[in-house]
């Protein structure tokens, strides 16, 4: 059976775009959760023929509750593969426990450098050269855990946080869906830290 993936996202879903426009990984998204009811992503999930889901956190007492319901979903729709594409909530550490090894996040930054949500912006404002993009899988801590892909973007001197953040998406959107490919291709090992990228397909 072809794993499933869930693509978790709150806002306009440029992300997610990309990945359901991946040949690979787009057939394989079986819905989209989204815990804003007007996120654009839902309208994309709807309009790729993808379950859009809004799991709307008034109707849950609080965070915790608010996560019990994400996870029993998510075991519900028997998820493999959980994509965070701008996803603004902090996952518990049941969740993200459950899905050791299982869960993507795409950052707009080169970790450890200027994570959180404003990475584009510190950047700018620490005067860097070089900022980029990040793919990672994740753990208990934000924007913490093991590398898959990075690469990176140059810092323009007339850049403000607009443009750079837009030069910045282009990226993202090679390189999540490339990541996401690898976890689906069984590619990817963890050592630690350390991911390690087999160069085909085992057999």
């Amino acid at each position: 059976m072809e794993a499933r993936v869930a693509v978790l996202a709150s806002g306009s879903g440029t992300n997610l775009q990309a990945l359901l426009d991946d040949e690979v990984v787009g057939p394989r998204i079986a819905l989209v959760v989204s815990d804003r009811g007007g996120a654009g992503a839902l309208d994309r999930a709807a309009a790729a023929g993808v379950k859009p889901l809004h799991l709307d956190p008034a109707d849950h007492g609080s965070r915790e509750a608010y996560d019990d319901a994400l996870l029993d979903l998510l075991k519900t729709e028997r998820v493999d593969l959980v994509c965070l594409a701008g996803f603004m909530r902090i996952l518990s550490p049941d969740i993200v426990r459950f899905f050791e090894g299982r869960m993507l996040n795409v950052h707009p930054s080169l970790l450890p450098a200027f994570p959180g949500a404003r990475a584009p912006r510190d950047a700018l404002a620490w005067g860097v050269r070089v900022t980029g993009v990040t793919v990672h899988l994740v753990d208990e801590e934000v924007d913490h855990g093991p590398i898959v892909l990075q690469e990176a973007v140059t810092v323009e001197e007339d850049d403000d946080e607009a443009s750079l953040h837009a030069r910045i998406k282009r990226v993202e959107h090679r390189l999540y869906p490339r990541a996401a490919r690898l976890w689906l291709e069984g590619r990817l090992r963890v050592e630690g830290r350390r991911v390690r990228i087999a160069a085909e397909v085992p057999r």
